[in-house]
């Protein structure tokens, strides 16, 4: 019975863990490149009171151990990067990456991360920032007399500049391509870090190398489905009330035991 209270105890432990990270993933359901989590369970370690092929007496063997499970614990909360939908804006500064890569971000640190969020803005020099004002990797720079910005399918950026009979090409932009993506380490606001894990960044042109191509005027939403992290909160919900009811249940064992003259 004590046994059955630190069990189900565990269990209740890993669905509040799952429920923290569903909500985490629904909060998260309108976030530009956000990226839903899955969290991954193991069942704990077991006594054994009898291992299979155990002598049970004369020459019988026992066909099966006996054995009592002491619970569950969360071993990895699996970040899936699937591409979430495209939604088109008319913004000539918003990008979507169609299909696998990162963009690269530059932070005041020297530190490089990477992003799907492609939500890029303008600073006061014109240079391609992201909303916190980090620059992206390779330093964009848009000519304020610019009076239009291109931004092709592979990554490269051309301006129409007043008494240019032609588009200027001020840059291009590379994607960032990892052998492992679901190894980089979430950092907020938008970012995450490379790895051990994830192995280090491949650069590659848009297009190329398995990277995917941009979109300009588009930008790719959260890949969380509001239906199923429903589903996944009730399954959640009922898990945990079925440990509870565990709980409750060794306590009125222990209550009767208890008792007895």
């Amino acid at each position: 019975m004590l046994r059955a209270l630190s069990t189900a105890a565990t269990g209740m432990d890993a669905q509040q863990t799952r429920l923290d990270v569903t909500a985490n993933n629904v909060a998260n359901v309108s976030t530009a490149g956000f990226k839903r989590s899955r969290p991954e369970f193991q069942d704990l370690m077991y006594q054994t009171l009898r291992a299979a092929g155990a002598t049970t007496g004369g020459n019988a063997k026992a066909p099966v151990a006996t054995q009592v499970g002491m619970g569950a614990r969360l071993v990895a909360t699996t970040r899936m990067h699937t591409e979430g939908d495209l939604k088109q804006t008319g913004n000539a500064l918003d990008l979507a990456i169609e299909g696998s890569g990162f963009f690269g971000v530059r932070l005041p640190s020297g530190e490089q991360v990477y992003t799907r969020d492609g939500a890029f803005k303008l600073d006061q020099e014109g240079k391609l920032v992201t909303a916190d004002g980090h620059p992206l990797v390779g330093d964009i720079t848009i000519p304020p007399e610019a009076q239009q910005v291109t931004i092709g399918a592979d990554g490269t950026i051309t301006v129409t500049m007043p008494r240019e009979p032609q588009p200027v090409e001020v840059g291009k932009l590379d994607l960032f391509m990892f052998a492992n993506p679901a190894g980089l380490v979430a950092a907020g606001r938008n970012q995450f870090r490379e790895s051990l894990a994830s192995g280090a960044a491949v650069t590659q042109k848009p297009g190329e190398g398995g990277a995917g191509t941009l979109s300009q005027g588009t930008i790719e939403m959260s890949n969380v489905k509001v239906v199923e992290e429903m589903v996944d909160l009730i399954s959640g919900q009922r898990a945990y009330e079925i440990n509870a009811r565990v709980v409750r249940a060794a306590d009125d064992m222990l209550n009767e035991t208890s008792r007895l003259r």
